[in-house]
Parts: structure tokens; C-alpha cells; sequence
């Protein structure tokens, strides 16, 4: 029995997996579905999970070597969410691009963690260092 860290197997399954180069996709509670794509969906109600907290729980556990963002993010969010996300991210290249280009990445990913998080654009793929 696990006694740390993350406890649910299916994102455990999914970490397993995210080897050197491959991309995970961390979405909020609004992003689309890719019926093709493993998806685990941990969203309970509004912000439970967020993706910070997501983010932060495999941060612990992988190498995150790059990540990209929707630039929309960055129009949307208040200077406190971006610091809130910049915190998060430090350490790995971040890059903002389209949403429409962002969410082009996303078939390529090894799977998708859906969360509760009603941030705007707090979607983001990670590419594993």
C-alpha cells in the first residue's frame, strides 16, 4: 500500500509512461476531450483539483523540462495567477503559443489529467526532461 506521494493508479500509470521527451497534458475543467487519448479525470467540483496542484504532485515525482501554455493565458489571468503559475513552472522553458496551435500538440500527448480548475487557459502540456 502506498503510504506517499500520489495515491490514484491511473496517474501513477501515466507517470510510469512519461519518459524522456514524451508529453503529458495537464487540462482544466472546460478543455475538450480526445476520445482517443487516456484521459483521467480527477475534477470533483469547481477548483478541486487545480491544475497547480496537479502540476505540483508530478513536479514531485518527474522532470519537467519544458511546458507550453495558451498565450490567451496570459491575456486573461491576473498578475497574481500568472506569479502563481510562473512559481510553479521555475526551472523548466515555458512557452505561450495560440490556444488553437497549443491544443494541436495535444493527440502526441501520452495522456491527459483533467482537473476541477475553472482558471482560464490553465491548460498545459508538459514535456518530460
Amino acid at each position: 500500500m502506498l503510504k506517499t506521494g500520489i495515491l490514484n493508479p491511473h496517474v501513477l500509470s501515466l507517470l510510469a509512461r512519461f519518459r524522456h521527451t514524451n508529453v503529458l497534458v495537464i487540462a482544466d475543467r472546460g478543455f475538450p476531450s480526445w476520445p482517443a487519448l487516456e484521459t483521467v479525470d480527477l475534477s470533483l467540483i469547481d477548483d478541486v483539483p487545480t491544475v497547480l496542484q496537479a502540476l505540483a504532485a508530478i513536479r514531485q515525482n518527474c522532470v519537467v523540462a519544458e511546458v507550453y501554455l495558451a498565450a490567451e493565458f496570459r491575456r486573461v489571468n491576473s498578475a497574481r495567477t500568472k506569479q502563481a503559475f510562473a512559481a510553479q513552472l521555475a526551472g523548466a522553458r515555458v512557452t505561450y503559443e495560440p490556444h488553437v496551435r497549443f491544443k494541436r500538440r495535444v493527440p502526441g500527448a501520452i495522456g491527459l489529467i483533467r482537473t476541477g480548475d475553472t482558471t482560464p487557459y490553465a491548460n498545459m502540456i508538459l514535456v518530460s526532461g
